[in-house]
């Protein structure tokens, strides 16, 4: 009989503990040879959540592990060297995506860079207050008109009203 357990372990950082010890004792398989199948398939995707699957045959004591891909979150987070996006999404920005950046997560976590795949991890990305295209450059302008427009209306009145 085969039994499927499915977890999110962080990759190539998987242990005994929960959420898979406890699900993997009662099939019978040797617990450390699964972890370190786990941890030596998700290395590369270390610091990530990862979606695991261990289809296990009981009467056999075999199992088989099948990884898929972390979630468009983690991967933005990782593109980006975060650790967690915006506590107020929308009011605040933690940091700004490139196009080609957005392609690059669409196609790692779908296998295409459609169009619709794009627009998804845009989604993704403005949801934990992550902008799209915005570049630093245009951040910097906006501080600037922020600080001309000050100027206009409040200290260049002020110096008007010396200079008469």
């Amino acid at each position: 009989m085969k039994q499927t357990i499915e977890a999110l372990v962080e990759g190539g950082n998987a242990s005994p503990g929960p959420p898979l010890g406890p699900a993997l004792g009662p099939t019978g398989v040797k617990i450390p040879d699964v972890i370190a199948e786990i941890n030596e398939k998700t290395k590369d995707m270390a610091g990530m959540k990862v979606p695991v699957k261990v289809i296990v045959d009981t009467e056999k004591k075999t199992f088989e592990i099948e990884v898929g891909t972390p979630p468009v979150s983690a991967l933005i987070l990782k593109e980006l060297n975060l650790e967690k996006g915006a506590k107020e999404p929308g009011r605040e920005s933690v940091g700004n995506l490139t196009e080609e950046q957005v392609r690059k997560i669409a196609r790692i976590k779908f296998g295409s860079d459609d169009e619709a795949f794009v627009n998804q991890v845009k989604g993704s990305a403005r949801s934990m207050g992550i902008t799209v295209g915005a570049s630093d450059v245009t951040e910097k302008e906006r501080e600037c008109e922020k600080s001309e427009e000050e100027i206009r209306t409040g200290e260049e009145t002020e110096e008007g009203e010396k200079s008469e």
